[in-house]
């Protein structure tokens, strides 16, 4: 008997009024239990959207969403109780120490042991003894993140959650969600920035105008062939020598270099130039924006087909 997935959205649908086009449109996924799943979109996408209809602190238009094998609307408060949650923007209580806020919510919550709280903080070197309101940015989201980890929740949802942070905590965010994973327990992290799932998610959903693109092994999604290349020569160069090079689009010039962006080999370049004096090659990734429009295109960025392992980027959605 196939394990129940601890993520099931069925058709999930936002609509506001006096809006054209839905803040989420008929959203189709599964996540599995013991998975750190990465939900991946631009500003705006509707990742908190989905994450709110998924807590139950909006409702949908259309559509269910089940969690842990609950309904997520007859059975929220409940559910609540096996879920850690992290907003993309958490409000707290100003003039309470951090340690006050977690005894308060942890006598809510019940159940919490206060020395894996004390563990957490020390992890991400927080200080509890200070007010909230002279935390930083990158310390709210902290306490943020022991508050949704104090209970050792079946499942997370985290927002957004290391805005702020700086790298050497986001590193250790990293290895916590490891760990949870390791004791079965799943993440459902939403985010903008590929690289900051890239290294423990395996599997990302990408959410683009509020539609589900496509869900991909992370693997496979940094491979598409798209980069922008920086040609510096010995001497100016027309930039019609790579103007029909396969893959080469955006062709620029600037001083003694060529700048393009490149979907495939850079070989067939090399040899178009070969005569020319090279002095130096610089090849950047695109940014995760740019990814989408590589596999999904826009307007006239779409007339170039990307490719994933030599197959069309479109056919690896599923």
């Amino acid at each position: 008997m196939a394990t129940q997935p601890a993520i099931h959205i069925q058709g999930l649908t936002k609509r506001y009024a006096k809006t054209d086009r839905p803040a989420l449109d008929h959203l189709t996924l599964q996540v599995n239990k013991g998975e750190i799943f990465g939900y991946l979109g631009p500003n705006g996408a509707g990742k908190t959207t989905t994450i709110r209809m998924m807590l139950d602190l909006i409702r949908p238009t259309e559509g269910s969403v089940a969690l842990l094998g609950m309904d997520g609307q007859r059975d929220s408060v409940a559910l609540h109780k096996r879920i850690g949650f992290l907003p993309g923007e958490l409000s707290l209580w100003q003039n309470l120490t951090g340690r006050d806020v977690l005894n308060y919510l942890s006598r809510l919550r019940g159940d919490v042991d206060m020395r894996y709280v004390d563990q957490l903080a020390e992890r991400l070197a927080l200080d509890l003894s200070k007010s909230v309101r002279s935390y930083s940015t990158g310390n709210r989201r902290k306490i943020g993140l022991v508050i949704a980890l104090m209970g050792k929740p079946e499942l997370l949802i985290l927002d957004e959650p290391t805005s702020g942070l700086d790298p050497l905590v986001q590193q250790t965010f990293n290895q916590m969600m490891l760990e949870a994973q390791a004791e079965g327990r799943t993440v459902f992290l939403s985010s903008h920035i590929l690289s900051e799932v890239q290294a423990i998610c395996e599997r990302v959903g990408i959410l683009r105008d509020g539609q589900l693109k496509a869900v991909e092994k992370v693997s496979d999604l940094t491979r598409v062939q798209v980069h922008h290349v920086r040609i510096s020569f010995h001497q100016a160069v027309n930039p019609q020598r790579l103007a029909n090079v396969p893959g080469v689009s955006e062709i620029g010039a600037e001083d003694k270099a060529l700048k393009f962006t490149l979907n495939g080999d850079l070989d067939p370049v090399l040899r178009a130039i070969s005569d020319e004096y090279i002095v130096d090659i610089k090849s950047e990734e695109p940014s995760l924006e740019e990814i989408f429009l590589s596999f999904y295109g826009n307007g006239s960025n779409a007339h170039r087909e990307p490719s994933v392992n030599g197959r069309p980027a479109k056919e690896l959605v599923r």
